[in-house]
Formats: structure tokens, sequence, C-alpha cells
């Protein structure tokens, strides 16, 4: 874990001592010059300008220490509770990550641009840095963030299109140089994942299953016409309808006819742990124990937990791992091959066992 600190992160008013570290590396820092867009409107637009920029500009060198900051430790009366386990996950978490970077990730240069830190939000009372993982609890996330930055007193009274279209939290790659480097380097930085076909599957039923005036139109009229035999005019015109199985046709071909979404990426490329040592790994599956424990350790009000309500298509059950199956169970085992193939750094870096035993 590297050094550690003796207790809770300081109020967000008090002086902040970086810690001194032996791993140190260099960093590549290339900064934007230009207003970005949301990638989730336009992300086959936003992923050319920002390539075009990293083209153009010459990088800055700079150094920054990896893992400056690292999980609180914890306080003496924690250590007799449910806490020590929960830190002890914590540091095999972060262990497991990073031997799986050390093993297949180059590290002795590491580059970070603008899409690197993308996707991550800031709260800058608590010194919060948090990588938006869709499907794995992010509107709840941030529906949190918002109550700690003082925009909300209740997680219940923010909606969901206040929550991902309002534009109250910042994100990271907003600020310039300085402030890149001083939040990666004193914040304590966290991303919550998912089983991966659990989140496709979550995703697929969300976007492709529901009513929805872009994913049909642009993903759905695409992966119609490509692969469905004899498609009638009416899902031509529409794209809704797109079946699960289409769905990963799409996914897997090199050649898709629409590139790829934040929904459905891997992790690895959404939160780039080889390149940003978080501090904290939460898991879906054990989300409100995570999340509370999180929340303890930052310290924030003891009132404030994680929210456990499902504010899009409230009335349908959650995607389960019995539901995952009987999608998987529509495709060819070639298919689900591929699939885990697809996604095998995701499982390995976050130690999800195989989701079918026929897998290798």
């Amino acid at each position: 874990m590297g050094n550690q600190r003796s207790s809770l992160y300081p109020p967000a008013n008090a002086p902040t001592k970086l810690q001194s570290t032996d791993r140190k590396q260099n960093i590549i820092f290339v900064m934007k010059d230009h207003q970005k867009k949301d990638a989730e409107t336009n992300p086959i637009g936003l992923h050319k300008r920002r390539r075009r920029f990293i083209i153009k500009k010459s990088p800055i060198l700079i150094a920054m220490n990896s893992s400056s900051l690292n999980l609180p430790m914890l306080k003496s009366e924690d250590r007799n509770n449910n806490w020590k386990s929960l830190y002890q996950i914590q540091r095999e978490r972060k262990r497991i990550m990073r031997d799986t970077c050390s093993k297949y990730k180059s590290n002795n240069r590491r580059i970070i641009t603008p899409y690197h830190v993308s996707r991550i939000f800031v709260e800058d009372k608590y010194r919060i840095l948090y990588c938006e993982v869709p499907k794995a609890g992010c509107s709840n996330w941030k529906r949190v963030l918002m109550v700690l930055n003082g925009l909300a007193s209740s997680t219940k009274d923010i909606q969901h299109n206040t929550v991902h279209y309002g534009n109250y939290l910042k994100r990271l790659d907003g600020f310039d140089r300085k402030g890149i480097y001083h939040r990666l380097n004193t914040y304590t930085k966290m991303l919550f994942i998912r089983e991966p076909f659990e989140k496709l599957v979550s995703a697929f039923r969300d976007k492709f299953e529901h009513p929805n005036n872009y994913y049909h139109p642009v993903f759905g009229k695409a992966i119609i016409s490509r692969y469905r035999v004899n498609a009638s005019k009416e899902a031509l015109r529409t794209g809704s309808g797109v079946k699960f199985k289409e769905f990963i046709q799409y996914l897997l071909d090199v050649h898709r006819p629409v590139g790829m979404d934040i929904h459905w990426d891997h992790v690895n490329r959404l939160c780039s742990p080889c390149l940003i040592d978080y501090d904290f790994v939460g898991k879906f599956e054990s989300m409100e124990e995570d999340a509370n424990f999180f929340l303890h350790l930052i310290g924030a009000p003891q009132n404030l937990t994680f929210p456990r309500f499902k504010d899009r298509h409230s009335n349908e059950e959650r995607t389960t791992t019995k539901i995952t199956q009987s999608y998987f169970a529509q495709l060819s085992p070639a298919q689900r091959q591929h699939s885990y193939d697809f996604y095998y750094m995701d499982y390995l870096m976050f130690n999800y066992s195989k989701p079918f035993e026929d897998l290798y």
C-alpha cells in the first residue's frame, strides 16, 4: 500500500502535508486547450478531436509521486469491528489491481492525457476524485458527491436528469495542468466496478429495451442494418428492437458500424487504473457495505448513507446473475468465449470469476 496516514483525512480547510514515497515515476501530462463536449452525446467526434489534439501538442514532462496518498488508516476505535475486514479487502483489491498492471502493462513511461481523466468527477470539499463507471451505481454516487459538496441536502431530492445533465459536478479534465496535478496527488481517488457481463446486460436492457431517442437511432439502426437478415423497413427506420445476439455481434466486430460507448466499454479504458493509482476500489455486488465504509473513511456526515433506490425503470428488476445468464444463454459458446475475451482484463484486474464453466 505504500505510506499510509495515521488518521482520517483532515477537514477541507486544513493544510495538507503530502507523504513521501519511493515509487516515483515520470508522467507525461498532455493538457487540453479546447472546451470538450460530453462523451455521451458525441463519443466518436470527441475521440477524433482528442486524438488530433494529442498528436499536435507537445507533451509536458512532469514528475509525480505514485500513491502519495493512500487509503487512510483505521482509527483505534475501528479496529475491532467490521471496518477492519473491509480495510483488508481494500488492500487485497489494490494488490491484485497493481499485480495485473505490472504483469500486462508497461509503466516505465506513464502518459496521462485529457482522455484518461475525462470520466473523473471532482468533489473539492472532501477531496474526492470519482471515476464514473456506468451501470455500477454511478447515478447514486453522483448524488452523494452533490450532497457532500453542499449542492443538495439529501440524495432523494436529486432527480436523474439533474444528476447527469445538470453539470453541477466538475470533471477533472476541466482544470488546468496545475489543478489536475494537485488533485491527482492529494485527493482520495476511488471507483466502483461491476461484474462485466452483468454490467453489459444491464446496459443493453436500459438502452435497447426501453424507448431511447439516442441509442435507438444512433446505435440501433446501424446494428439492425448490419446484422439482421431481411430487416423490416420499420426496424431500419427506428432502430428499435435490437436483439441481444445482434448487440453482441456489434460489440465483437472489429469493424463495428458505430463506435464504442461508455456504457459497455472496459473499466480498464474508462478509468485507466494502471495509470491512475486509485485509493479505493468498490464493487457493485457489495455496494452498500463498500460505499458506507468509504464515506466513513473520508469523514462524511454520519447521516449520509449510500442510496439504494433505482430511479430508472424502477418497476423493473435489477440485472442479476440469473438474468445475465438468461441473456448469454442466447449466444453460441464461441460468442460467449469471445465476449469473455473482450472483457478479460476487467475480469482479471478486479478478480471476478469466470461467469460460465465452459470458458477457458
